[in-house]
């Protein structure tokens, strides 16, 4: 089993955590430590684990400029 961990940190980490957790597969996990958000891959190949990964860092992208957004358009 092939593994790898992929910690971010963000203002509103739970916000993030939630959003990318509906996209999460059976082999993904994610939490919240602090101020990171922290998601746990595992797949039987190197290839499948290259490729769950690069599909989970544009959703954790896409997840941090929303939730970004979001904390900005509060403060105004």
């Amino acid at each position: 089993m092939k593994r790898a961990e992929i910690r971010t940190t963000h203002d509103a980490p739970e916000r993030v955590a939630r959003a990318v957790q509906p996209d999460n597969t059976d082999e993904m996990t994610t939490r919240v430590e602090g101020d990171a958000v922290v998601t746990t891959v595992e797949r039987d190949s190197t290839s499948g684990l290259q490729a769950t990964v690069d599909d989970y860092v544009v959703n954790i992208r896409v997840a941090a400029q929303l939730a970004d957004q979001h904390t900005e358009s509060n403060h105004e």
